[in-house]
């Protein structure tokens, strides 16, 4: 598609869109091949393409429409046990303190690296370097939980069932990734780089990000074992195993739309065919959803990936101090020395999940409401 066909463009917002979001958008829809966009209620600025924004191409891959973190996802499991044993003071602090232990905000020690699964091990980078950076950094990575708005949170449903939520991705690897094939696209006439998807680096990229998929879902799965030790060992708590929801929202994949096949970019977008089961979460503090895809074609078959920023995090370091956070809080449980540190992660510095729910109504039905009860954020 040329530059002076610009695609359609079709929105589910919660609230008006900024001037420079709006200008932002306008860019992705004239950029070279891309055939259909969808702008998510959660939509927010970010570097080249906003957060919340999915794209359709024929023939060429844009790595910056899926971002760095490639594979960044959500991992929900419940557990059966009430959520008020999390009430008790002692006992939430006590897994406050094995959470920052067994899981790292950053890397791991070279004694105490995990396992990685198979569906990871057997595949293979295109590259030496790359392949080189997953037996270092990839090794210590895996089972970290990084951070930004990465987290791990207990949380109770309507019945006061225990969930554990986990957001993280691929850590550094998916970084590298990105990294590696931007330096070997071309620019397009609205100076984006993209590789060809019938090209060996096309071809190449592809295979990467279903690794970095791969990694990112089994990293959220070694987190979640490791809650899982914690809860057992805290609350008696087993996994309620067929409960269990896995998604991820930072990929580009091949799919059928209509008659069409088209490379779908999702940047902070998750999957939403029908009856694909999904997470919105909301932020500290606030109420997430479990929600079921309803097949929207214009969407893309595509959901928003949470509440969405709604201050930057210069913003909201700006905006926040320390006891704001601690009053945004309530009466979750986290680890107040970190208040300071987690001003950009305030629940205020996000749009309002409820009002992201209800301006993609016709994208997800809700199947479940979730509170906070306790959450782990690494520094």
């Amino acid at each position: 598609m040329s530059t002076n066909e610009p695609a359609p463009i079709y929105f589910w917002v919660a609230e008006s869109l900024e001037t420079a979001v709006a200008k932002a958008l306008e860019w992705i829809r004239r950029l070279d091949d891309v055939q259909h966009v969808a702008v998510m209620p959660d939509v927010h600025l970010a570097a080249d393409v906003c957060v919340g924004t999915v794209m359709a191409t024929e023939t060429l891959l844009y790595p910056a429409a899926v971002g760095g973190d490639i594979g960044c996802g959500m991992l929900a499991m419940a557990f059966d046990v009430n959520a008020d044993t999390l009430k008790d003071a002692r006992t939430a602090g006590l897994i406050l303190r094995d959470l920052s232990e067994q899981i790292p905000g950053v890397r791991r020690h070279r004694r105490r690296t995990l396992a990685m699964p198979e569906e990871v091990t057997s595949q293979s980078l295109s590259d030496l370097s790359l392949n080189s950076a997953v037996r270092e950094e990839g090794a210590m990575q895996f089972g970290t939980l990084g951070g930004g708005n990465h987290f791990v949170e207990l949380q109770a449903d309507e019945e006061n069932r225990l969930w554990l939520m986990i957001h993280s991705g691929s850590r550094a690897m998916g970084q590298l990734i990105r990294a590696h094939h931007l330096s070997r696209g071309q620019l397009t006439a609205e100076k984006m780089l993209a590789l060809d998807a019938s090209s060996p680096a096309g071809q190449a990229y592809l295979n990467d990000v279903h690794w970095a998929r791969s990694y990112a879902a089994g990293n959220r799965e070694a987190m979640g074992r490791i809650v899982a030790e914690i809860l057992g060992r805290r609350l008696s708590a087993k996994v309620a195993e067929p409960q269990t929801i896995r998604c991820d929202h930072n990929h580009v994949v091949l799919e059928s739309h209509g008659d069409r096949s088209f490379y779908v970019h999702r940047k902070g977008a998750m999957p939403a065919a029908t009856g694909k089961p999904g997470v919105v979460p909301g932020s500290m503090g606030t109420l997430s959803y479990h929600v079921i895809g309803k097949g929207c074609e214009r969407s893309l078959n595509s959901s928003a990936h949470g509440a969405g920023r709604r201050f930057s995090r210069a913003q909201a370091k700006e905006s926040f101090r320390a006891n704001d956070l601690k009053y945004q809080m309530g009466s979750v449980w986290f680890d107040p020395r970190l208040a300071d540190q987690l001003r950009d992660e305030s629940p205020r510095a996000y749009k309002d999940v409820r009002k992201v729910l209800e301006a993609e109504a016709e994208l997800v039905s809700r199947v479940r409401t979730l509170r906070p009860m306790l959450v782990y954020k690494a520094m």
